[in-house]
């Protein structure tokens, strides 16, 4: 369900991706778009790990200054049936990890300095089942493209609005492709914005589920989940200066953590309905 889910919502995230370029040249403005989007989209693939990692200044662990934490993603990785990511460290005292790479066979994860200190070694071995979830799942991929989509949208509407502003196309000019451009100008930015946080919570309820399979303890990752949601509330501030915006949707638990109303736009679902549905699932395994 969560696939389908997925596969429909970046189908109407590109849908108004060629609108806007519809918009602004017609129905040749509407194909250069849509080589556009394939390029942003083969951009993101190759180099958005890296980007990710530079971004957070992380280095790669060797085995020798952690076996036991190399031995730990190994374990959940044979559990997954995919090859052992590499391991990074991030860092910061802001505790968090994230998963980067274009496939299972190129995947990374990469753990905070503050989440190596605040977590139980069963606690972190829940969050690294997450990361590996959404490494075994290609949600990595999938949010890279409705990410690079989601920003070329807001870019193309904006265009489309100046285009017509000043004379428009052929197809589409006068005060009717004004009026439209304008309202694609406004409307279309926020309508991405919500299809990207629909396909971010989807995809985390879904790591979730996959993630307690494969470490076999639900409640592991519950009570994660519980520490980092409390330490990100503390860290509010100090995330506000050390976190991109950009790349908070990779986070297991959302940074970023302003008002309520801010929440409402969050990519990241509840932490407490994500914490419920891991206790129900406990309780089907008899783990609780």
């Amino acid at each position: 369900m969560h696939t389908i889910k997925t596969v429909l919502l970046l189908g109407v995230l590109t849908g108004l991706f060629l609108l806007a370029g519809k918009i602004i040249g017609g129905q040749t403005g509407m194909i250069i778009a849509f080589f556009f989007a394939m390029a942003m989209n083969f951009f993101a693939y190759w180099f958005s790990d890296k980007m990710a990692l530079k971004m957070y200044r992380a280095q790669e662990i060797p085995y020798e200054e952690a076996p036991w934490l190399h031995d730990m993603v190994a374990e959940l990785a044979r559990n997954a049936g995919i090859p052992k990511p590499r391991i990074y460290l991030a860092p910061t005292e802001i505790p968090n990890a994230f998963a980067t790479g274009r496939n299972p066979k190129n995947a990374v994860v990469a753990v905070t300095s503050g989440i190596l200190n605040i977590l139980s070694p069963e606690e972190l071995r829940g969050v690294l089942a997450h990361e590996i979830a959404h490494i075994k799942n290609r949600d990595i991929l999938i949010s890279s493209i409705a990410a690079t989509i989601g920003g070329a949208i807001s870019m193309l509407a904006e265009m489309a609005f100046w285009s017509n502003l000043f004379g428009g196309n052929d197809e589409d000019n006068g005060i009717g492709g004004l009026i439209g451009s304008l309202l694609l100008f406004i409307l279309a930015p926020i309508a991405a914005m919500i299809i990207q946080m629909a396909i971010s919570r989807s995809r985390e309820y879904a790591a979730d589920a996959t993630g307690a399979e494969i470490c076999r303890c639900p409640l592991s990752l519950a009570k994660a989940l519980e520490k980092l949601e409390m330490a990100a509330h503390q860290m509010a501030p100090v995330a506000a200066r050390e976190v991109n915006p950009g790349t908070a949707h990779m986070m297991i638990v959302n940074p970023l953590k302003g008002s309520s109303i801010a929440s409402l736009f969050s990519t990241h679902p509840p932490t407490e309905e994500r914490i419920r549905r891991l206790y129900e699932m406990a309780r089907k395994m008899g783990a609780v």
